[in-house]
Order: C-alpha cells, then structure tokens, then sequence
C-alpha cells in the first residue's frame, strides 16, 4: 500500500506564540527526524505542509508577510511536495500550482498518510479524520506530533500529555491507527 509521510505546521511561527513551551521539543524533533530519515531511506515520499493565515501583517506570525511560514530549524527535511494551507486540515492544503494535496495524493496512487506535526489535537487530528472520511487508510505518529497545555473555559488546565490522551482515545479504531513514530511500517 503506497504511503506518504505528512509533516503538518512544523513551522517557526509556533515559536510566536506565547503558549510555545521546549518542555516536549528535542524529543518530538527526535521521534519525527527518525521517521523523516526512514521514510526517505524507503522513498516513502515525504509531505510538507504550512498553515497561513491572511491579515495581521507581519505582525501575525502565520501571515506569510512575517517570515516565520518557513520549517523550524531543528528539523532536516527534503520534501517531495509542499503544500500551504489556512485551515486546519492538510488535506485542503494548495501546492504553489493551485493542486490540492488530496490530487496530489490520488495522483500519485498514494493511499494511505503518516500525520506528524503540530498540534496533536488540532490540525493533525483534524487532518487524521478528514483523510479518513476520504477513504485514505491513516496512521497517526502520536510521538512525532507537538502540543502544548490548554485551558478550559471551567479554568481546568490540560496538559499536553492529556491533550494526546485525548487524541489517541477519539482516534484509534475510528480513524486512524496511533502508534509511536518507530512503530510505523514503512
């Protein structure tokens, strides 16, 4: 079953934002630089996408105006494809030449996607379900995507580690298979 690797939003602009935190990084960077390094040593073709957002000027770290729209610099990459996105799922991401990644995808006879990226719960998770329902067979890397704590309305703070708790429990068996970036097949 072909397969491509979906690196999503691993992008300096996180770095930004004021919920940024180091706490989970080098080993999030170490789990998807591993999966990067194997997916290229099988020419599993690997897939860059960049969330964009219009308005704020470069002000906005999302806005293409700010420079941040580029990869974080601890992360090696050579992607076949990239893809820019300004919503939360990647499978509505534009290459530079209008295609969507979901063309782009059936173009190849790729039928199945490795979603790493940040964040965990947003547009990777979103990501997950939305290829599912396309009928892609997903598998989630759980340890090479990135969150970080949020807080409810209640005032209740969750923790990044209960964000992928989370992520995991709606996912796997509905989905997506979850598992750790060195448990995937490629």
């Amino acid at each position: 079953m072909p397969a491509a690797l979906l690196v999503i939003d691993v992008q300096q602009s996180f770095l930004h934002r004021p919920y940024w935190s180091d706490a989970d990084f080098p080993a999030f960077v170490a789990h998807l630089q591993g999966l990067i390094d194997r997916c290229g040593a099988a020419r599993v073709p690997v897939v860059q996408i960049f969330h964009e957002e219009d308005g704020g000027g470069a002000a906005n770290p999302f806005s293409p105006l700010s420079g941040f729209v580029k990869t974080l610099p601890q992360l090696h990459i050579k992607p076949q494809a990239v893809f820019f996105k300004n919503v939360h799922s990647a499978m509505f991401g534009r290459s530079a030449d209008g295609l969507t990644l979901e063309h782009w995808l059936r173009e190849k006879g790729i039928d199945q996607v490795i979603i790493t990226g940040i964040r965990t719960e947003q547009c990777c998770e979103t990501s997950a379900r939305h290829a599912s329902d396309l009928g892609f067979k997903v598998t989630y890397a759980l340890d090479a995507t990135l969150t970080f704590p949020m807080v409810a309305k209640s005032g209740r703070v969750y923790s990044a580690a209960e964000l992928k708790d989370h992520t995991e429990l709606v996912l796997t068996d509905r989905f997506a298979q979850v598992v750790a970036a060195e448990a995937v097949s490629v």
